[in-house]
């Protein structure tokens, strides 16, 4: 099948670059258009036989499966934009939270999933976390499924824990590198480590720990439990962790649910 991408951004590109470097799709089958056009053609420049598209309009009509990279309040109008050039045998795919599956299909008559990416994605391994419309056929669920295999775990999810999985598989890299970041700078302001060893140490670390997870040889718990030993260093440093990091997570997601909230807000004026 052949693929578009309408919005070359951190996400778009991530996904160029997942769907090729993983043979999920070759880059001839590929059409790309960006706002920025000069950063389409960037991406052109890492895979000459990609195809760079003026408009979205053109990206529409050389591909049969459509994802919008784009902001959430930029779907709408690129919808009614495009609307025209949906035939039945496309489908269009939203990559953002707010916009749901039910509210694609009240605007188009064309097939729409959502399909939430990840950074991680790039390392070809991760989430991408998947809702299909109603309307999708068969084969083009087999053949988006298949694609993000190549590239992540795909996992199906509804609609009422959208955010809080997204907050999981796509903040998460984020949030952890924030906390590993401060874990290196305690390290360095209380001890005499370089900064530049103990930033390769943590990088070690957390390497070696996912692999243990990816391996099923620990489950995060056992983890813990195995490195925890009775009376032992690391058992002081969670003493810290349990009286000091108190109710740090439940207010992220709580923020970040605010933060969503506001945005499908907005986004239900456009859908009215």
């Amino acid at each position: 099948m052949k693929i578009g991408l309408i919005g070359t951004g951190n996400m778009g590109r991530i996904l160029v670059e997942s769907f090729v470097d993983s043979k999920a799709v070759p880059p001839e089958n590929i059409t790309i258009t960006n706002r920025s056009i000069e950063k389409a053609f960037k991406i052109q420049s890492k895979y000459p036989d990609l195809h760079v598209a003026e408009t979205a309009e053109e990206v529409v009509s050389a591909s049969d499966i459509i994802f919008l990279c784009v902001k959430p309040l930029d779907i709408h109008p690129l919808l009614t934009k495009i609307n025209k050039n949906l035939t039945s045998d496309k489908c269009v795919i939203s990559i953002t939270s707010p916009v749901s599956v039910a509210q694609l299909q009240t605007l188009v008559t064309c097939q729409v999933a959502r399909i939430i990416p990840s950074i991680t994605n790039r390392a070809l391994a991760g989430v991408t976390l998947v809702t299909f419309g109603e309307n999708v056929e068969e084969e083009y669920r087999e053949f988006l499924l298949t694609i993000c295999s190549k590239i992540s775990t795909p996992i199906h999810i509804k609609e009422n824990v959208t955010r809080v999985a997204s907050d999981i598989v796509s903040c998460g890299p984020a949030f952890f590198s924030y906390i590993l970041q401060r874990f290196i700078d305690g390290a360095v302001s209380e001890t005499a480590i370089s900064k530049e060893q103990a930033t390769d140490l943590a990088s070690q670390m957390i390497i070696g720990m996912g692999k243990l997870i990816e391996k099923d040889i620990y489950t995060l718990q056992t983890l813990q439990e195995k490195v925890c030993v009775k009376g032992g260093v690391t058992g002081e440093g969670i003493k810290v962790l349990e009286n000091e990091l108190g109710d740090v997570f439940h207010h992220v997601i709580q923020k970040t649910h605010e933060k969503f909230d506001e945005d499908i807000s907005e986004v239900k004026k456009q859908f009215h």
